[in-house]
């Protein structure tokens, strides 16, 4: 096995490692690489539906999406495809999967299936960082307080995507809130665990102060030095620690520079925790 770090904020790929391979016995060897990466991609992996939901749930419970139908057979796992014709795709924005759950997902695991021959890179950003070099006087606002985080509703998740279906869940909306500051449970580390998909406002304090303060709060976390850029193969694997990371999907399908190509991924969630 060899580890090529991607930046110095989080990232790694792993080479030499078949994913295959793990097992309940070897699996602390995987969920290590995680905590210390925080997100690890694994190239050339042939792995059926029935694997990757074998490797899902070694990590918990692999739960279906909220809005949008699974595969027939797998209904955990979502197949988001951007057809030729579009531009759009799943995960324009910063955002963290699901924050608007009561126990948004711990882990997220993304498989390529086909991918165009430019554009679709996914980036993605190091919350914990983003904590920790936060400005002083944010902090000592923002430390105690929790946020509101609710979903957009199936639309988001179909309207503009013609090979995405609904699962009937149409037009109801999830929304909780958690602390603005998160701790992670098994590193104890802090986490700015606020996205601009779906954090609305921060509790207790105007309206107009919050929307100030968590466009401050998104710029920061949107600083490239924060971040790890992967750009996608065939076959490809990344598993990504949704409690303390970002992730955005570049759709730079301009006509010529990819537009034109299909881009398809499976992606399955596992259930996490109750922010704390």
């Amino acid at each position: 096995m060899k580890i090529n770090i991607l930046s110095g904020a989080l990232g790694a790929e792993i080479l030499n490692f078949s994913l295959n391979t793990i097992t309940h016995d070897n699996f602390k060897i995987l969920n290590d690489l995680l905590l210390e990466h925080k997100v690890i991609f694994f190239r050339d992996q042939n792995i059926a539906p029935e694997e990757l939901m074998y490797l899902g749930s070694l990590f918990g419970t692999v739960e279906e999406h909220a809005y949008v139908k699974g595969l027939e057979n797998f209904p955990q796992i979502t197949r988001i495809v951007k057809a030729a014709n579009e531009k759009n795709q799943w995960g324009e924005g910063w955002h963290s999967d699901v924050s608007y759950d009561l126990k948004p997902c711990k882990t997220i695991i993304l498989r390529s299936i086909k991918i165009p021959p430019v554009g679709g890179d996914t980036v993605f950003s190091n919350m914990e960082l983003a904590w920790e070099t936060l400005d002083e006087g944010i902090k000592n606002i923002i430390h105690d307080k929790k946020a509101l985080h609710e979903s957009n509703g199936s639309k988001f998740f179909v309207e503009n995507y013609s090979q995405m279906e609904s699962n009937g869940l149409v037009g109801e909306k999830y929304s909780n809130e958690h602390p603005i500051v998160r701790t992670h449970p098994e590193t104890g580390n802090k986490i700015l665990f606020v996205n601009p998909t779906y954090t609305k406002k921060i509790l207790g304090i105007p309206e107009n102060d919050s929307n100030k303060l968590l466009e401050k709060i998104f710029r920061h976390q949107e600083r490239l030095d924060l971040s790890c850029r992967f750009k996608w193969t065939d076959n490809a694997i990344a598993i990504l620690d949704n409690r303390c990371t970002q992730h955005y999907a570049i759709a730079d399908f301009y006509p010529g520079r990819g537009l034109g190509h299909e881009r398809i991924m499976d992606r399955i969630a596992i259930v996490g925790d109750q922010p704390f």
